[in-house]
């Protein structure tokens, strides 16, 4: 796990829900269970009516919409469900302007179109379809809508209608807008306060907390396959003569630099941890002792390359390496001692090097 500081796109982010937010499905599911007895009301009524022809099509809606949410159901394919509800809808409110359902008072339904497409939809959908909607009632109350359909509304409602829905239409986008950015916005926060709960603030290296939590992970996987892996445990020699010779601010920017030679020299399957002040940990998985021991002499030979430069004087860092690789049912509280143990005998027989565990007893 190299350090990074890359953040995933608004476009991906916008795909998460925040907590309380009503799931698209769930309320597509929930307006098909409202309008399915409502359509089945209002076909009785123009049954009642001696309206003939409205009844079988508001029925169809009806069984239509109902069929959608079962087949989502079954099938939980949310894309394809939410599209049929889009174009269902949008037909069935067609219909009921277009043809003056229920003495032309149907058309009032409009009003409902603008919340629902913007909620289930990206906005770029909900504005086409809202302008489509706008310009369809602005033709109905056209002399063209006149000769097409007849429809039974005065002059008065249609300027009120048009300006109203309008209105609505932009208030709905707005306000849409305002919701979209609020919870990009909490998405955003919770990302970041989980990265920084995870990653070393100073170097971007994961922390000692997640660092535990890929060693778990990587020894569960062990336990299951039986697929071995090893750990390099590392400390920057002389550290503290450095922190007190020169400053601290030198030995951050030692470990910085170390922290950067080892993200350059590890694979992107390993995970390297800050541990602790000077101390680094890498996860190698599935990788062999002898695999491990030549990466931690290739990682701790870059290192011995590397300086920093502090009032005109070039220090160079080196660090000393315990290796040790899992073993058998040994625990990873052992596996760590066994490398710190490594750790400390490469410190003991005169730094810059590397030392091999000892096999777990």
């Amino acid at each position: 796990m190299k350090p990074s500081t890359t953040r995933t796109p608004d476009s991906e982010l916008s795909q998460f829900r925040v907590k309380g937010e009503i799931p698209v499905p769930a309320l597509i599911n929930g307006l098909t269970a409202a309008a399915v007895p409502l359509l089945l009301f209002f076909s009785w009524r123009s049954v009642q009516q001696g309206d003939s022809v409205t009844a079988p099509f508001l029925i169809g809606f009806a069984v239509l919409l109902a069929i959608n949410s079962l087949i989502f159901l079954f099938v939980g394919h949310k894309t394809f469900h939410r599209r049929v509800f889009i174009t269902l809808i949008t037909a069935l409110f067609t219909y009921l302007a277009t043809q003056a359902v229920e003495d032309g008072s149907a058309i009032i339904w409009l009003f409902a179109y603008p919340p629902i497409i913007f909620y289930i939809s990206e906005a770029r959908v909900g504005i086409y379809a809202c302008l489509g909607g706008w310009l369809a009632v602005l033709v109905l109350f056209s002399p063209i809508g006149d000769a097409l359909f007849a429809p039974p509304y005065n002059a008065t409602f249609r300027l009120v209608m048009i300006i109203v829905l309008a209105f609505v239409m932009v208030t709905c986008y707005i306000l849409d807008q305002s919701r979209r950015r609020s919870k990009l916005g909490l998405i955003k926060l919770a990302k970041e306060f989980e990265y920084a709960a995870k990653h070393d603030a100073l170097t971007g290296l994961a922390n000692r907390r997640e660092g535990l939590e890929q060693l778990d992970n990587e020894y569960q996987r062990y336990l299951r396959s039986g697929r071995g892996f090893s750990v390099l445990l590392m400390d920057i020699d002389l550290f503290k003569s450095v922190n007190d010779t020169y400053g601290h601010q030198a030995g951050d920017e030692m470990i910085v630099l170390v922290a950067k030679t080892l993200a350059s020299q590890c694979r992107k399957v390993d995970t390297i941890a800050r541990w602790g002040g000077e101390e680094f940990l890498i996860l190698l998985p599935e990788t062999s002792l002898a695999d491990a021991y030549a990466s931690a002499e290739r990682i701790r030979q870059a290192v011995s390359r590397q300086t920093i430069t502090v009032d005109g004087k070039v220090i160079r860092a080196t660090i000393s390496i315990g290796v040790a690789t899992i073993q058998g049912s040994e625990s990873i509280d052992r596996l760590l001692q066994r490398s710190d143990e490594a750790l400390y005998q490469a410190k003991s027989e005169g730094r810059n090097r590397t030392c091999q565990a000892s096999v777990a007893a």
